[in-house]
């Protein structure tokens, strides 16, 4: 049984919000978290093969400048795959991490095994009371030091797994559940609201 505290945290960059509308990836951070530690990182700056506009340099922090000389997006992924390979995944909104990831290694034929959750989805459920789910205010709510810049990826996937494993000792604690299996994470959120503290007392 594959558990919840032994997955890898994944970050994209990108050039836009949608690779249906040709857009690329531009960095990717991972961290890979085996039975609650931190044993593994991976960073990687890409080149989309065209030049980013001004609002994605402003928002990320990445300049033309950078990615001109990093590899192409093919050499990336193809690493990025074997890191991957046989891990369940998380992303901080992972609809949108999840349509890069599958975008890009179909365009080098390589796919995964893992299966996705999304700690936004968990966060409205187990955090309902903060003030919103974005990444920076949930890392605030959860009391986890911060001092980095958000929006780069491997700083992004570090303080999600920081939150995932934040959010993975409350559920522990408050509900006396002693291992947490990855399969409950996806059913928490897919559970409503309102539902979910039932659920968890019954599990």
């Amino acid at each position: 049984m594959s558990k919840a505290n032994t997955v890898i945290v994944l970050d994209f960059e990108t050039t836009g919000l949608s690779p249906d509308y040709g857009d690329r990836a531009i960095e990717i951070g991972a961290v890979r978290i085996k039975n609650g530690k931190v044993v593994d990182r991976f960073q990687e700056l890409m080149n989309p093969g065209r030049r980013i506009d001004s609002f994605i340099e402003d928002y990320t922090g990445i300049t033309n400048s950078m990615l001109k000389d990093a590899p192409p997006c093919k050499d990336v992924m193809k690493q990025f795959a074997d890191f991957i390979d046989g891990y369940n995944l998380v992303a901080h909104n992972a609809s949108f991490d999840k349509r890069f990831l599958d975008a890009e290694l179909k365009k080098i034929s390589r796919n995964y095994s893992g299966k996705f959750v999304c700690s936004m989805l968990l966060a409205r459920r187990i955090y309902q009371d903060a003030p919103n789910h974005q990444l920076g205010t949930l890392v605030n709510y959860a009391n986890i030091p911060s001092a980095g810049k958000f929006h780069r990826a491997l700083y992004d996937s570090e303080m999600t797994s920081k939150l995932w494993l934040a959010m993975l000792k409350d559920i522990r604690q408050e509900y006396d559940i002693k291992s947490i299996p990855f399969t409950l994470t996806q059913k928490i959120t897919k559970t409503p609201k309102k539902n979910v503290h039932k659920f968890l007392q019954q599990w």
